[in-house]
């Protein structure tokens, strides 16, 4: 073979070996960091303490998904947090929020007040919203399966009696829609029996949350009948949620943000509403029952139900005439004529 093919096959070799030196360095070189990375997880020194899984609003009542406890640098620690031994977490379910937290954000013993604490219904109350309470019957509180926090609608019903002789317009009709309660009787929470489980009892005062305008309501519609109770769903109602945006009640947000359609489900599912009031009458639920108010009764001396009035002014001793149907009353001196509408004196 010739010795100049030769040598540039041993180069050939040469560069294709230095090649793959430096490719297989690169490639360890690159690789190293990332495995470094996943081996250096921080590390918190420190005890559990309980933060918020997600934003907390004032007035917020917690629940079992509200806290966590979750490890804390020492250093960092605060005398107001709450420390994972040294506290009772069922101890802290149906407490409200009295000032707001942000989510990750360590839960201070000054945020929230318990239930019997001073001012504990006023932090329940979101802005602008005022607390009312509403008398109802055990069989109108849905047995006592209505407990604080729960959603429900209020609905009056009360008999609208006429100007006739027959029965009585009876009528019941939902007044309120996605209403909170704040307390049932005097206890703002759920009553727990040795078991763990919710005691379920009857009351005779159920407390809710309003606007003020509402609040003049519930104070009118107590005097017109009774007041009862409507237990809602714990779902979403799609439906609902139409008639919310067609009425611009919730505004629909810009783009495909998730976040801010969260915001407009939670914003629809905590605004009470008085809109759509919908009623049923006796006739819909018995044929022996009114579906409208009852008619004033025909008054005597009137024709055709139309009233019968007597013209006077006329000569003395004269037959008094009798003019059927709307009049205008003329004055002349001490003398009243009455003359039907359309008609000439």
């Amino acid at each position: 073979m010739d010795s100049r093919k030769i040598i540039l096959l041993v180069g050939a070799l040469i560069v294709a070996g230095i090649t793959a030196f430096f490719a297989r360095t690169l490639i360890a070189g690159s690789s190293a960091p990332q495995a470094g990375a996943v081996a250096m997880a921080p590390v918190v020194d420190g005890p559990e303490v309980l933060v918020a899984t997600r934003a907390l609003p004032v007035g917020t009542i917690l629940d079992a998904t509200a806290l966590k406890f979750q490890p804390w640098p020492k250093e960092l620690v605060d005398n107001a947090y709450y420390i994972k031994d040294k506290t009772n977490l069922q101890s802290l379910l149906g407490t409200v929020v009295r000032s707001e937290v942000t989510a990750g954000q360590p839960v201070t013993q000054g945020a929230l007040v318990k239930p019997g604490d001073r001012g504990f219904l006023a932090a329940a109350l979101g802005p602008g919203m005022r607390a009312v309470s509403v008398p109802v019957s055990a069989q109108a509180a849905v047995a006592g399966f209505v407990f604080p926090g729960d959603r429900i609608d209020l609905v009056l019903t009360q008999t609208v009696p006429g100007g006739g002789d027959g029965e009585p317009l009876k009528v019941s009709e939902t007044i309120m829609r996605n209403v909170r309660v704040l307390a049932t009787d005097q206890r703002t929470d759920n009553l727990v029996g040795e078991d763990g489980k919710t005691q379920v009892r009857t009351f005779s005062n159920v407390t809710i949350e309003a606007t003020p305008k509402m609040a003049e309501q519930v104070a009118v519609a107590q005097t017109l009948g009774s007041l009862s109770l409507s237990l809602r769903s714990i779902a979403d109602n799609s439906q609902e949620l139409e008639e919310a945006i067609a009425s611009g009640a919730v505004k629909v947000p810009n783009g495909n943000d998730p976040k801010a359609e969260k915001a407009m489900m939670v914003q629809l599912a905590s605004q009470p509403s008085t809109m759509k009031s919908s009623f049923q009458t006796g006739a819909d639920v018995s044929r022996y029952q009114r579906s409208t108010v009852p008619g004033k009764p025909i008054a005597a001396g009137s024709a055709g139900g139309m009233p019968m009035i007597q013209a006077s002014g006329g000569a003395p001793g004269a037959a008094p005439v009798m003019i059927q149907g709307p009049v205008v009353r003329v004055a002349r001196g001490n003398a009243i004529t009455a003359v039907p509408v359309g008609g000439k004196n």
